[in-house]
């Protein structure tokens, strides 16, 4: 597993992901599959697993995890680690062990692995539009429900880096909580008296709101759905302000407007898209009795 700010808390959820999945996927307390006691209870298998299309592999240790909660006798042997990239019909692994559990928990691990995989292959593609350049990809909490730090990860083994985690890590001032809060300038001021250690980001659909949350002091500053122009604009009043800030651009981000938006000079692009639009990777697991 690739390191991470938060391994340890990702070491406790991985076990306990795959326990609600699997019990999901075997009836809760009822806890059978009926298809695979059509196979001896004692035959054996090897099962090989191959990736039916180029990608970057992101979740083996879910998908060990579900093998080895069915049978921790179960062996499995990989030939490549998560982040790396692999061609079409590339074997990824060999699991060798009881043919009713291997069954059983085929769907289960695969889901882990072709969902995070996904998450890690479509980042790779955008991050490899900001090379060359200082610009960093960033993810954002438009994730699958309960998978949060798994995709997270798997935007890390794709080359992109976190935004904050959730709500609890960071301050992100938008529109409703200026409006609540009465300006830019109070709710900067009170994000620091409450949580002086936390990093705060403001978001801002203007050059007036720009204005404001540099003199307001924000540590990050979010252009939304600024147009190219305008983003190389706002890159400029931050430059030349006697308080600088990390600007972020946010908004109609694609693949075919990443590059001009980084060559604008902001600091980070955050896409949505890297954990929200993607499409698990096609896997298939054939078994030899």
């Amino acid at each position: 597993m690739i390191e991470t700010p938060y391994q340890q808390q990702l070491a406790t959820e991985i076990p306990q992901q795959v326990n609600l999945a699997l019990k999901e996927d075997l009836g809760g307390t009822r806890g059978k599959d009926v298809t695979a006691e059509l196979i001896s209870e004692d035959k054996t298998a090897t099962g090989k697993l191959i990736t039916r299309e180029d990608a970057v592999v992101c979740g083996i240790d879910w998908f060990n995890a579900v093998f080895h909660k069915l049978d921790p006798s179960i062996e499995i042997e990989w030939f490549c680690q998560d982040g790396d990239k692999v061609r079409a019909h590339d074997k990824l692994c060999e699991l060798r062990g009881n043919a009713r559990k291997i069954l059983t928990g085929e769907r289960t691990a695969m889901n882990f692995l072709q969902t995070l995989s996904g998450t890690a292959t479509t980042t790779a593609r955008y991050a490899a539009e900001l090379k060359g350049t200082s610009c960093k990809l960033l993810d954002t909490r438009k994730t699958i429900p309960m998978l949060r730090l798994a995709q997270k990860y798997a935007v890390y083994c794709g080359g992109g880096r976190n935004h904050r985690i959730g709500l609890f890590d960071a301050f992100l001032i938008k529109e409703n909580h200026i409006i609540s809060a009465g300006s830019i300038e109070k709710a900067v001021k009170k994000a620091r008296q409450l949580h002086p250690d936390i990093m705060v980001e403001v978001e801002v659909e203007t050059f007036a709101q720009l204005d404001q949350a540099l003199d307001a002091g924000a540590d990050v500053i979010m252009l939304d759905n600024f147009s190219i122009d305008d983003m190389r604009t706002g890159v400029a009043i931050n430059q030349v302000h006697s308080h600088t800030a990390k600007i972020e651009a946010s908004g109609n981000v694609s693949l075919e407007t990443l590059r001009d938006i980084a060559d604008t000079g902001v600091d980070f692009i955050s896409v949505g898209a890297l954990t929200k639009h993607i499409q698990a990777v096609d896997l298939s697991l054939r078994l030899e009795l």
